[in-house]
């Protein structure tokens, strides 16, 4: 059995830590993985990030779609953006990315809108995607 990560099926909470991990190498903040299986019939997890520009909003889709495409052979199943690149939004069946213009995120306030789904602490979801980083 060979070492190929493309290989092997992974858990939506691994694939969740290893889109945090993404973000986090590129910059992205105010990461928050949301647990939402037990209140949501439609995905698992919630992947939310603030960027600063929406530049940066476009740039951090675009690596989370080169990373999980590399890493997985995953593409998202569903892309949403706006013509402004302030809310966009990847959708990997299990696991569904929120990247969002600061303002924006401050304005839709996705994990008060969520409250009832509980939060993976950034000290796990690094420790879970520790072989995913760029930076070994």
């Amino acid at each position: 059995m060979g070492n190929n990560k493309t290989e092997k099926e992974i858990t939506s909470y691994k694939l969740a830590c290893v889109i945090a991990r993404v973000l986090d190498e590129k910059l992205g903040k105010d990461i928050t993985i949301l647990n939402i299986s037990n209140v949501s019939s439609f995905a698992d997890y919630f992947v939310i990030c603030s960027a600063e520009a929406s530049t940066q909003v476009k740039a951090l889709t675009e690596s989370v779609k080169l990373k999980l495409k590399e890493f997985f052979s995953r593409q998202p199943s569903r892309i949403e953006n706006d013509q402004r690149n302030r809310w966009n939004l990847l959708d990997y069946s299990d696991v569904v990315v929120h990247i969002l213009h600061k303002e924006e995120r401050e304005t839709y306030a996705i994990e008060k809108f969520w409250n009832h789904a509980f939060s993976i602490s950034s000290d796990e979801w690094m420790k879970e995607s520790e072989e995913y980083s760029e930076y070994k």
